[in-house]
């Protein structure tokens, strides 16, 4: 088992990050990645206890060594719902707040493996056999993969071969005997900074015209030409008492910049093939896979909110209040409706050449109303806390200074907790939802499935209409009445 050491060692290659104009010497060691990078070096030491075996990891097909079930290609419902119990247990430990942890593209390159005909479709056999070692590779050794899949936001209004530079979206430049030299540049890679591979593929439909954008492949964070340029991190916002979520789980989202990057052919699963970069998210189940795990984490992320909230009314003593139970009698209804729409991923999941699916309709439904659900959410607990967030001390360091923490003491504290502690939770809340961390997150979930109509689009193909319309034709064709 790989274990937090040798994870954060494994950091420590060359690879070409900026932050604040600079290149990053150490991610293991610079302020904006360190803490998160200990993040994820925890979610492999839980991974790896020994206690934690059945639970966590599964017998690697090819060698018997335990795996990560994030890796577990599922074959029934019961094989779904171990995964989901493998991600539930990485999710707790980071609250939910790490949405690109090692297990989440796992999913998608398991789906992948579980369909290897839809990469050997039109005579490329060699890219199916490409696909089947990479996921093995990963799989054997504990692999964190990231991934970048949609265009940068240049000009929207035209395809990628129609952008002013050929080379601005990143496609094929050259092909060669032994691999092809990849340029331009993808988003948004969360996480990229911290992982050991980027996965390269284009999640958007493309158009006749884009073969050379249309492709699924994986290169080596370090790789020659690789550069990351992550937005501003969070993770310095101030000490840990004041920002206790930004300073630890801060993942990172960085626009990735291909410079003539060489891919041996070994890496590479999709070339210069429109529909099959198109069909890899639907004729496969990587998409659902991946989402499994990312409703899971979501899930655990809305259990901890509920928590949160909860705790604020009862150190502000409206626990008991009609009002405020109410607006937490709304705010768990959506939680609970995401949780039994996770569960039903498996209750409702079908098998498809003898791989279990997680069903379709549950989480396109899910993914649909994420982002309209997860505003209202916040809102509510914002409606619920009224000035508590803006009526707290500038810093931890007040406390230190016996001029005022006298007065911090006296007049910010609550009926069931003394000052420190009540503010410790109001931070902690804000971090939540209010910090710069927490407003990315808010952004982050409105378009953690892509654009809402993407999901409706999707869940409108799949839903049932045949049982649907024949409901309707039965009550048109009723008998009539004596």
């Amino acid at each position: 088992m790989r274990t937090g050491s040798e994870y954060l060692r494994s950091l420590k290659d060359g690879r070409r990050v900026f932050v604040d104009g600079e290149r990053v010497a150490d991610v293991t060691a610079h302020p904006a990645f360190r803490e998160a990078a200990r993040s994820i070096a925890m979610l492999y030491d839980i991974a790896a206890e020994p206690k934690l075996r059945e639970r966590m990891t599964f017998p690697s097909p090819k060698t018997g060594e335990p795996v990560h079930r994030s890796w577990q290609i599922p074959y029934s419902a019961a094989d779904l719902r171990a995964r989901r119990l493998f991600s539930e247990t990485w999710a707790e430990a980071t609250f939910g707040l790490m949405g690109r942890a090692p297990d989440h593209v796992a999913g998608f390159f398991s789906g992948y493996a579980a369909t290897p005909q839809f990469f050997a479709s039109g005579g490329h056999k060699q890219f199916a056999d490409n696909l089947l070692a990479f996921y093995e590779f990963m799989r054997d050794n504990h692999i964190y993969c990231s991934y970048a899949i949609v265009p940068p936001q240049i000009d929207r209004s035209k395809p990628a071969h129609k952008q002013s530079d050929p080379t601005l979206y990143a496609g094929v430049v050259k092909e060669r005997d032994d691999g092809i030299v990849i340029s331009g540049a993808q988003q948004l890679a969360t996480g990229g900074a911290l992982s050991d591979y980027i996965h390269l593929s284009c999640i958007q439909p493309l158009q006749p015209g884009d073969e050379n954008y249309a492709n699924c492949l994986a290169v080596p964070v370090a790789t020659e030409g690789v550069k990351l340029y992550p937005r501003k991190p969070f993770s310095r916002a101030g000490s840990a008492f004041d920002y206790p979520l930004s300073t630890r789980f801060d993942e990172s989202d960085s626009y990735v910049v291909f410079d003539n990057v060489f891919v041996p052919w070994e890496r590479v699963f999709i070339y210069r093939n429109v529909q099959m970069s198109f069909d890899q998210w639907r004729k496969t189940p990587s998409h659902l896979l991946g989402n499994h795990q990312a409703q899971t984490r979501y899930v655990t992320k809305l259990r901890f909110m509920a928590g949160l909230a909860q705790r604020m009314n009862e150190a502000t003593g409206n626990a008991a209040n009609p009002a405020v139970a109410i607006m937490m009698g709304e705010l768990v209804a959506f939680v609970s409706i995401y949780e039994a729409m996770l569960h039903a991923h498996e209750t409702m999941g079908t098998i498809e050449d003898g791989v279990y699916w997680p069903s379709r309709t549950a989480y396109y439904a899910a993914s649909s109303m994420q982002s309209e659900f997860n505003g209202r959410m916040l809102e509510i607990i914002r409606e619920m806390a009224g000035a508590a967030f803006i009526t707290l001390p500038s810093s931890d360091a007040d406390f230190a200074n016996p001029e005022i923490a006298a007065d911090i003491e006296r007049y910010m504290c609550s009926g069931s907790m003394d000052a420190k502690s009540r503010v410790k939770l109001m931070r902690l809340i804000w971090d939540f939802l209010g910090s710069e961390f927490g407003s990315r997150h808010q952004q982050y979930e409105k378009f953690y499935g892509g654009p809402s109509f993407g999901a409706k689009l999707n869940l409108y193909r799949f839903f049932d209409f045949k049982r649907a319309g024949a409901l309707v034709d039965r009550a048109l064709n009723l008998p009539p009445l004596d």
